[in-house]
């Protein structure tokens, strides 16, 4: 039989507005801060574990973020965020 013992998911997520939207640069930029401070809240509000690994802007005012997350409450990821 076979089970997990530990789990987590890395991901490489990307923040950008639709072009067609013809938002400047910075105006782009203030969204997807926006959006990225909602998408760590709501990681918060339901209490998974995370870690920004990488967080940077593009020039087109996208955000890159890399992430190490926890998959599931039923799994240690102890070994994962101790790093």
């Amino acid at each position: 039989m076979k089970h997990v013992k530990a789990a987590c998911i890395f991901q490489t997520l990307v923040f950008s507005q639709k072009e067609e939207y013809n938002y400047s640069q910075e105006e782009a930029l203030n969204y997807n801060k926006e959006e990225v401070q909602k998408y760590k809240a709501s990681l918060d509000k339901v209490h998974a574990r995370y870690k920004i690994m990488e967080e940077s802007q593009l020039n087109d005012g996208s955000i890159i973020l890399k992430i190490r997350k926890q998959y599931n409450d039923t799994c240690d990821v102890n070994e994962y965020f101790d790093l």
